[in-house]
């Protein structure tokens, strides 16, 4: 492998990925950012003769389907992109001895837990998005493969596409209150710090067999927490009110409890996590939203 890293980055309009875009400035790499448009990675062939024609030694995959409720419905859609394109991904990657950075969820947990994750705790996903994501993590398991790793997240938010932070400053400013799931407990993750520290351990990730690691920002909070502080920060005047998971039905189940213990990335790559409210505070300044 030449001292240059060839990285292909799927999935990059993705959250993760359109992170990574902003910061590859920074980095001494050559990169080749791929949406659904310009790179399907359902289409094995194409992925292949993609990868191979631009010397691709280094794969970062933020492409998921990640509707969770509407995996509940569209099973097969999500079963082709995260779990068996990640299988031809893998086999092209054991090929060609490439490094592979996948990214995956809390959601292959079932959050029954009293104490936060560890990466080989009992996986026991509760919804079809969770599943898919397990089958993925499991085919690039099977191939083994060497210097790559498996990424384990939660909570993912910020300053592009849709999620939760972009989701409490609309309704934050339409509605007087919000009713917000206080009995789930989690810690966001702020895309950026993930693509970061993606970026920054590339050089460091060698092994002789896969690992996978767990990522997300410090602390521990509810969502009702969490809308709480986006309230406080962007100061919008809108009273939120704690609510039941039952007052809220979704079509997929989410974990009750999805903390994660990051001691395994922080000791082996000599990262240090921010915490959740210091990233938060920052991307809302992004997003000029930070009062």
């Amino acid at each position: 492998m030449t001292n240059k890293f060839n990285i292909l980055v799927t999935g990059s309009n993705g959250q993760v990925g359109s992170e990574i875009r902003k910061l590859s400035k920074d980095y001494n790499y050559n990169f080749f950012f791929t949406t659904s448009t310009n790179l399907d990675i359902t289409e094995d062939n194409k992925v292949k003769e993609y990868i191979e024609s631009n010397k691709i030694n280094t794969i970062i995959n933020s492409a998921a389907y990640t509707a969770v409720d509407n995996a509940e419905e569209d099973s097969a859609n999500a079963n082709n992109i995260n779990h068996l394109a990640i299988q031809n991904i893998a086999q092209i990657s054991k090929d060609n001895n490439i490094k592979l950075i996948h990214i995956s969820t809390d959601y292959v947990f079932d959050g029954k837990n009293f104490k936060p994750y560890c990466e080989d705790d009992k996986t026991n996903p509760n919804s079809v998005y969770g599943q898919t994501k397990l089958d993925g993590e499991k085919a690039i398991l099977e191939y083994n493969l060497k210097n790559s790793i498996i990424i384990r997240t939660s909570w993912v938010y910020s300053s592009f596409g849709n999620n939760f932070v972009k989701t409490m400053l609309k309704l934050g400013k339409e509605k007087d209150s919000l009713g917000v799931i206080f009995d789930q407990v989690g810690t966001p993750t702020y895309a950026k710090d993930l693509a970061k520290t993606i970026l920054d351990i590339i050089p460091n990730i060698k092994n002789e067999k896969i690992e996978i690691y767990n990522y997300s920002n410090e602390g521990v909070l509810s969502w009702y927490d969490f809308a709480k502080e986006i309230m406080k920060m962007a100061k919008i005047d809108c009273t939120i009110n704690p609510i039941e998971t039952f007052q809220y039905p979704t079509p997929a189940k989410r974990p009750h409890y999805s903390l994660l213990n990051k001691s395994k990335i922080k000791k082996e790559f000599n990262i240090t996590i921010p915490y959740w409210k210091d990233s938060l505070d920052k991307c809302l300044k992004v997003m000029g939203e930070r009062k």
